[in-house]
């Protein structure tokens, strides 16, 4: 199923952080994104809400992080490497500050991002949520409250 995508501020930034390839990447999974939706996602999260409604996809050693706000229009939330040794920078552990949830420490299922009927887990508008409380965490440790130029 066809979606529409949007992107979260956050990762919009991720993404020009990229380097080309990576960049090219990225833009050709998200072309596959759009045309076959859910399906073209690895696996759904899981954990208590909101993770269990997010999807992830691999990328080289990237990690896209996918709402769906509704089975046509997802979002980009996050894009990063998954990297236990540096919680700085791992996609996983600023996910988990997004959500403002603990880190899960039973054993990782990789369920499907797709139900039984080939729906995606929608999410609604607690993207909306994501989106802002990573501004907000972004300016708490910026410490200005001011966003930085792009450039």
């Amino acid at each position: 199923m066809p979606v529409t995508l949007d992107w979260t501020p956050r990762a919009e930034q991720q993404f020009d952080g990229l380097r080309s390839r990576q960049q090219q990447q990225v833009a050709q999974f998200l072309r596959h994104l759009e045309a076959e939706g859910c399906a073209a996602l690895g696996y759904r999260l899981t954990g208590g809400a909101p993770l269990d409604r997010l999807c992830v996809k691999h990328v080289g050693d990237l990690r896209i992080v996918v709402a769906f706000r509704s089975g046509s229009r997802a979002c980009v939330v996050l894009i990063g490497r998954h990297d236990e040794a540096d919680p700085g920078l791992d996609v996983y552990a600023a996910l988990y500050e997004l959500a403002g949830v603990k880190p899960p420490t039973d054993p990782r299922t990789k369920p499907p991002c797709c139900d039984d009927g080939g729906l995606p887990p929608e999410i609604g508008a607690a993207v909306d949520e994501l989106a802002d409380r990573a501004v907000r965490i972004r300016r708490t440790r910026r410490g200005d409250g001011r966003e930085s130029p792009r450039g």
